[in-house]
């Protein structure tokens, strides 16, 4: 017995020892990947705020950003289609005016503090606030924007959530006894945490009067059309989808399947892409919201590279609707480390400097800037990785060109190298017992 159980133990942990490595390495990279996307920029100076002018006879929208970051789509998306209809005043705000990281490190200024909003609307609550994923849903580090939006819910505030921005309503209160909906790959653990919601699966968006909430990230567009044509109108919300190259307003969008788990390719990137790409993406101004978003959480989402906001003078930028970002590096300095550079918008001509990547401008071809970027991903990674990411960004793929390898086969096969590796280790280590214990054996006449 005592025997078979020394066996069992050195079997035990013949595979631990097998699986160990690519277990760490594998949590490891997947916690840095997670990490990078709302990793903290360097301190630099924040430029004067410079809001557009306020009109007191357009309705007032705002689209909040907590503390430590939100969805670069989920902020983007609905702040450009708002803000093309002229209809509105838009303007982006958090609890402070500092910089804050939106997916794969693009340094947002808020336009206003909440304080400098209610100084603007002279105490009123805006028309309607929409509110992104946050990456600390749920935190305390979230309580600064639970408690002011539940002011301005409490007077007259409409609400629009765009994916896990659901949550953060949840969270502060604001969906109990309510139908709702968010990113169907968190549904099941929002039901388990907040089970006061009527959580709805398989909907682009869910309409319950004051409150809109929308589904995975790219749904927070048909959501946000949606607001357009209760405030001013389809002939509006047409043109502003028109406007965004988004064709399929007034049509049945697709619904990804409403559960489920991360695709195989994804949890590969995420745990063996252990040298991914570093790319810089060059920030200028003029460039569209959806442009930008567009290439940073595609190659966000994809887990398969590092993206790094950089300028041509490592100053600010303004966007095509005044929104102000801050670049972590100039593109002279950074252009050396770099593996790609990705160039959004109509940018063109753009000279790298020595030792830099050439450019890839990103949006070369007419159409929805996502179709392109996630047709620019598959032919740069793989297919499944490119499937994968639009999947998780709610992005139909009638428009997308599927190109490349059909299988991230780098990082898949290292997993594999180092289980075989671990095998022949505990081989060796098996061999050399035995021969240990047959030189100690007593020899027999």
């Amino acid at each position: 017995m005592r025997t078979l159980v020394k066996r069992l133990a050195f079997v035990l942990a013949a595979v631990a020892a097998v699986l160990v490595v690519p277990a760490v390495g594998a949590t490891v990279s997947a916690l840095g990947a997670f990490g990078a996307l709302y990793a903290a920029g360097p301190p630099r100076p924040v430029p004067a705020a410079a809001p557009a002018p306020h009109d007191p006879a357009k309705p007032t929208a705002v689209v909040v950003v907590g503390d430590r970051g939100a969805v670069v789509s989920d902020a983007l998306a609905p702040y450009e289609i708002l803000a093309a209809t002229g209809r509105f005043n838009v303007y982006t705000v958090a609890s402070h005016r500092e910089p804050k990281p939106l997916t794969g490190g693009l340094d947002l200024v808020p336009d206003l503090s909440f304080v400098d909003l209610a100084v603007r609307l002279g105490g009123t609550a805006p028309d309607v606030v929409v509110v992104p994923a946050f990456p600390d849903v749920g935190e305390p580090s979230t309580e600064p924007v639970k408690a002011w939006l539940r002011t301005q819910a409490a007077h007259g505030a409409k609400l629009l959530s765009v994916c896990n921005g659901g949550a953060v309503l949840a969270s502060a209160g604001l969906l109990d006894g309510r139908p709702a909906t968010a990113h169907w790959l968190k549904l099941d653990a929002w039901t388990d945490e907040y089970p006061a919601v009527h959580w709805v699966r398989g909907q682009r968006f869910v309409d319950d009067g004051d409150v809109v909430t929308t589904a995975g990230i790219l749904s927070g567009i048909d959501g946000t059309l949606h607001w357009v044509e209760r405030a001013a109108g389809p002939a509006v919300a047409a043109e502003a989808a028109k406007a965004i190259g988004w064709r399929r307003y007034g049509t049945a969008v697709p619904v990804t399947p409403p559960a489920g788990m991360p695709d195989t390719a994804a949890l590969v990137n995420a745990g063996f892409r252990w040298n991914p790409d570093e790319i810089g993406v060059l920030l200028a101004n003029g460039v569209g919201e959806l442009e930008l978003a567009s290439v940073f959480d595609t190659e966000g989402q994809s887990l398969s590279s590092r993206t790094l906001a950089v300028s041509a003078d490592g100053g600010p930028i303004r966007s095509r609707h005044g929104l102000t970002f801050l670049p972590r590096a100039g593109l002279a300095a950074a252009a050396p480390e770099l593996d790609r550079l990705l160039v959004p918008g109509a940018a063109r001509g753009i000279t790298p400097p020595p030792g830099g990547p050439a450019p890839e401008y990103v949006h070369d071809r007419p159409g929805f800037a996502y179709d392109t970027a996630v047709s620019g991903l598959s032919r740069r990674t793989d297919v499944a990785t490119a499937r994968w990411t639009a999947k998780v960004l709610e992005l139909p793929t009638d428009g997308v060109v599927f190109e490349g390898r059909a299988w991230p086969w780098l990082p898949t096969a290292l997993p594999v190298a180092l289980v075989l590796l671990g095998a022949a280790a505990v081989t060796v280590v098996v061999r050399l017992r035995r021969k240990r214990r047959r030189k100690q054996a007593p020899e027999t006449i």
